[in-house]
C-alpha cells in the first residue's frame, strides 16, 4: 500500500501537475491568439464588428455545437486520458482522428483502458497522429486539391460524402467489439430519437449519457467488467 502511494504521488508529480499546467497555458494562449485576426481588421482596417452581432453569431454557433461542449470533454476522456485531452482540443479533427489513434495505441501495445499506462500510450498516439496530420495537411495544401481532380467525380463525390461516416463506423466497431453487449444499445438510443425526429442537441446528449447509465447498470450487474 505504501509503495502504491509513492508511486501515485510521483505519477502526480511528473506527469498529472505539468500536463495540467503546462495544458492550461496553452489553451489560453490559443483562446488569445484566436483574436488576432480580429485585432488586425480593427488597428489597420478599422474594422470591428458591433457585440450585438458578435453575440448573435457565437449564440448560432452555440445552438448547433453547444451540446459539444458538454458531451465531448466527459465521452472521449476515458479514451484520450488527461495530456490528450489538452493536446486534442487544441489540434482539432478529435473523433475522426485523435480518438481512433489513442485507441488503436493502447490496443496495439495492450494496455489496460483508463489505467496510467493506458493514458500514456494513448497521448503517444496522440503526438503520432498530430506530427503526421501536420505533415499531411501541408503536403494535401499543395497537391490535395490537384488530387482529387484528377479521379473521376462519382469518386471524387463519394470522399467528400463517407470519409468522415466511414471512420466514425471503424471506431464504432471497434469498440463494440471490445463491449459487444453495450453496442446494440449505443446504436439504438440514436437511431430511435432520430425515427422521432429529436433534435440533435438532444440526440447527442442522450447517446452519450445514456449509453453511460446502461453501463453502468451492466457494471453493477457484473454483466460487464
Amino acid at each position: 500500500m505504501a509503495a502504491e502511494q509513492i508511486n501515485e504521488q510521483k505519477y502526480h508529480e511528473v506527469w498529472t501537475t505539468p500536463v495540467i499546467r503546462l495544458g492550461i497555458s496553452t489553451m489560453l494562449l490559443a483562446c488569445v491568439l484566436s483574436f488576432i485576426p480580429l485585432i488586425y481588421l480593427y488597428m489597420v482596417h478599422g474594422i470591428l464588428p458591433p457585440f450585438s452581432a458578435a453575440l448573435t453569431a457565437w449564440g448560432l454557433v452555440a445552438s448547433v455545437f453547444g451540446a459539444f461542449y458538454i458531451v465531448e470533454p466527459i465521452s472521449y476522456y476515458p479514451i484520450l486520458g488527461l495530456a490528450g485531452t489538452y493536446i486534442s482540443f487544441l489540434s482539432g479533427n478529435i473523433s475522426n482522428l485523435r480518438l481512433p489513434c489513442s485507441a488503436m495505441a493502447q490496443e496495439v501495445v495492450g494496455v489496460e483502458e483508463g489505467t496510467k499506462q493506458a493514458e500514456i500510450i494513448g497521448t503517444m498516439g496522440i503526438i503520432g497522429s498530430v506530427v503526421v496530420n501536420l505533415a499531411g495537411v501541408t503536403l494535401a495544401a499543395f497537391v490535395g486539391a490537384w488530387l482529387i481532380g484528377l479521379f473521376p467525380a462519382f469518386v471524387a463525390d463519394a470522399f467528400r460524402k463517407f470519409t468522415a461516416p466511414a471512420i466514425f463506423g471503424a471506431v464504432f466497431g471497434q469498440f463494440a467489439m471490445r463491449q459487444p453487449k453495450l453496442a446494440p444499445f449505443a446504436l439504438a438510443i440514436p437511431l430511435t430519437l432520430l425515427h422521432f425526429k429529436a433534435p440533435i442537441w438532444l440526440v447527442i446528449l442522450a447517446s452519450v449519457f445514456g449509453t453511460i447509465a446502461i453501463s453502468r447498470i451492466f457494471y453493477k450487474a457484473k454483466l460487464i467488467h
